[in-house]
Order: structure tokens, then C-alpha cells, then sequence
């Protein structure tokens, strides 16, 4: 039998895969599933934490317009906006499972608070609270199915 010099198939021996990158190497169907979920779930939080908190930051004219509409000072949106960027980078960076929990807690705060908001002040239309309530089920939703590695007490 001809010995194969080849990368490929010396990852292939090895276990060296797509699957094992992704700490997949064994995982039923719905275990990849799960993960796709995931991540596709995460990458939707960060990528709305990473836009939401440019536009708070530099204090585009719509948001600042639903802020003074709400009674929130100019200043309120940096504050936001800079910890919106904290929370993006914390749900996507490996390890740090604790400032996970904080960054997704911090997610809900800001969700609910938005909801909230917008109800006391009477200005809540139909499609601000269905982005609300799906945010929500996004964020539920990639705190939930995040593997052990990521969760502040991991399974045993």
C-alpha cells in the first residue's frame, strides 16, 4: 500500500479537521446543529452590539432622535454605545466564560430597559417591539446553547 506524503491526508490520520478546529471531532448531528445555532445566533448579537454601539457613539441622528424622544440625555448614548462594544467582543472572544455571563446579563438589561422605555413613553410601534422581543430570543438563544467551554460553570 503506497504511503500518501500529502498535508491533507496526513491531517486526515491525524484528526486534524474542520470539525476537531471547532471542538467537533465527535459530534452527533444535532451536536453541529446546536453549534450552527450558535454561532449563527452570536454572530447576530455581536454584529447588532457592534453596529448599535458605532451608531450610539457617534450619536447618529436616528438613534439620538428616539433618545430625546424618550427624555434620555446626548450623553447617555456613549455610555451605551461604548458598552454595547464591550459586549460585542466579549460574547465572540474564546475563554472569559464569567465576563460572558456579564456581557449577555448586560444584553438583557439593555433590551428589557429599551422595552420599558418605550412603553412608559407611549412610543412603541409594532415593529420596534417585534426587533425588541426577537433580540431577546437571539440573545436567549446564544446564552443557551453556548458549549461548556464558554459557560461560567461548565458540565461536568
Amino acid at each position: 500500500m503506497p504511503v500518501c506524503s500529502s498535508r491533507v491526508a496526513d491531517d486526515y490520520h491525524l484528526g486534524n479537521n474542520a470539525d476537531e478546529a471547532f471542538g467537533m471531532k465527535s459530534a452527533t448531528k444535532s451536536e453541529r446543529n446546536r453549534a450552527i445555532v450558535y454561532w449563527v445566533t452570536t454572530a447576530l448579537l455581536a454584529f447588532e452590539l457592534g453596529l448599535g454601539g458605532v451608531w450610539d457613539v457617534l450619536k447618529v441622528p436616528q438613534v439620538r432622535g428616539v433618545m430625546d424622544r424618550l427624555g434620555y440625555p446626548a450623553y447617555f448614548l456613549v455610555i451605551l454605545g461604548v458598552w454595547k462594544l464591550f459586549g460585542a467582543i466579549a460574547v465572540i472572544i474564546p475563554r472569559f466564560p464569567r465576563l460572558k455571563e456579564w456581557a449577555y446579563a448586560g444584553v438583557v438589561f439593555n433590551l428589557t430597559g429599551a422595552l420599558a422605555s418605550h412603553i412608559a413613553s407611549g412610543l412603541i410601534d409594532s415593529g420596534t417591539l417585534v426587533y425588541l422581543v426577537v433580540m431577546m430570543g437571539v440573545t436567549t438563544a446564544s446564552w443557551a446553547l453556548r458549549s461548556p467551554s464558554r459557560r461560567n460553570f461548565p458540565a461536568n
